[in-house]
């Protein structure tokens, strides 16, 4: 069996999504995109999580390229790589313009049944998580 390789854009794009995974990711660079620059101390005052986890969460985001760092000791400041957020953007923008096939949906169900089935699922999911703690 031969291996298949994705293209550099499907591959990219799927760390993107992958490195936006998280809501604390994405709350961090909410955050950051509203500034020029930002210390760790302010970022990690913004989330309801410990330092350590911000760290995690601060260093996936830099892996993939959409922050940068810079040391002033003792402090370390982030800020949005401008020029990855603008590639980034491209890359979902032309996933989610893709053109879907004229078929109203996927299967017999409207799209409007097949979400709130989504929601029900994950709401009786998050329920049964919740009665489990």
């Amino acid at each position: 069996m031969t291996s298949r390789k994705y293209c550099i854009k499907t591959e990219t794009l799927a760390q993107l999504a992958k490195a936006l995974g998280h809501p604390a990711r994405i709350s961090i660079m909410r955050f950051l995109a509203k500034r020029d620059t930002c210390y760790f101390g302010a970022i990690h005052e913004e989330l309801p999580i410990t330092k350590a986890t911000v760290s995690q969460h601060l260093s996936a985001l830099k892996e993939a390229g959409l922050i940068q760092g810079e040391i002033e000791t003792p402090k370390v400041k982030y800020c949005i790589n401008r020029e990855n957020w603008e590639y980034a953007r491209q890359l979902f923008q032309e996933f989610f313009d893709a053109t879907l096939c004229e078929k109203e949906s996927c299967c017999n169900r409207r799209q409007t049944e097949c979400h709130q089935v989504y929601l029900n699922d994950r709401g009786a999911k998050e329920e049964g998580e919740a009665k489990e703690k």
